[in-house]
């Protein structure tokens, strides 16, 4: 006699299809082939998820879980511009590393549909934006500056995913006219003081992570009080 569906049959399915998406990225995949792979009937993979939508959105779920464990292990350079700047390229490594969920999490688009967990990641580049305003380092608001990083590192990632190869030129070129176009530091290259702070967290290996946000910390009281 079977036993009553378990939260780990749940896992075995997200699993299993999370397995199936991986191995044909942008490709549908049956539901019959899902419960063939974890050994149950139908019955079973709607009682958890309704519908072949609900399992999409477990593993879109699943997905960011990945996503946000791999971000959360990187070290904080202590430097908000700088730390989008590591966020892009964990970005868009982790989409190239695995296309067929990061399709599922920024290529599916559903109008008026914005999955929950995507929401997680986005405020972990908000409140990187909102450190950058709080040290006068943008020239838009903090949400716009947000914005305007996310959807440039969400098009760039799917245009290399697209073509199925690494671009790391265009990513860098990308990531560095989204920085300047938010933190203006194309149009205001006659303020020396704002240059040397950009080019400094632009390069933390040359002084040190210390001595770059005690240099930092230093021009931007000097820009202040001569602004």
């Amino acid at each position: 006699m079977t036993g009553a569906p378990t939260s780990d049959t749940r896992e075995r399915l997200i699993a299993a299809a999370a397995d199936l998406i991986a191995a044909a990225p942008g490709e549908e995949f049956s539901l019959r082939a899902v419960c063939d792979a974890v050994g149950v009937k139908m019955p079973t993979l709607y009682h958890f998820f309704g519908s072949k939508q609900g399992l999409i959105d477990a593993v879109v779920e699943h997905g960011f879980d990945l996503y946000l464990g791999e971000k959360s292990s990187m070290e904080s350079s202590g430097d908000p511009i700088q730390d989008i700047r590591a966020g892009w390229d964990a970005h868009v490594a982790f989409g190239l590393a695995n296309p067929g969920f990061y399709t599922l999490m920024y290529g599916k688009v559903r109008p008026g549909h914005s999955p929950e967990a995507q929401s997680r990641a986005s405020n972990v580049l908000r409140a990187l934006t909102a450190r950058a305003a709080e040290q006068d380092r943008l020239i838009v608001p903090s949400e716009q500056a947000a914005a305007h990083i996310l959807v440039a590192n969400i098009g760039v990632t799917l245009r290399q995913i697209i073509l199925a190869a690494p671009d790391p030129l265009l990513s860098h070129t990308v990531r560095e006219g989204a920085i300047s176009a938010i933190t203006g530091k194309g149009a205001r290259s006659d303020n020396r003081l704002t240059a040397a702070i950009e080019l400094a967290a632009a390069h933390p290996e040359v002084l040190g992570k210390a001595e770059t946000q005690l240099l930092i910390e230093w021009l931007s009281r000097l820009s202040k009080r001569l602004q």
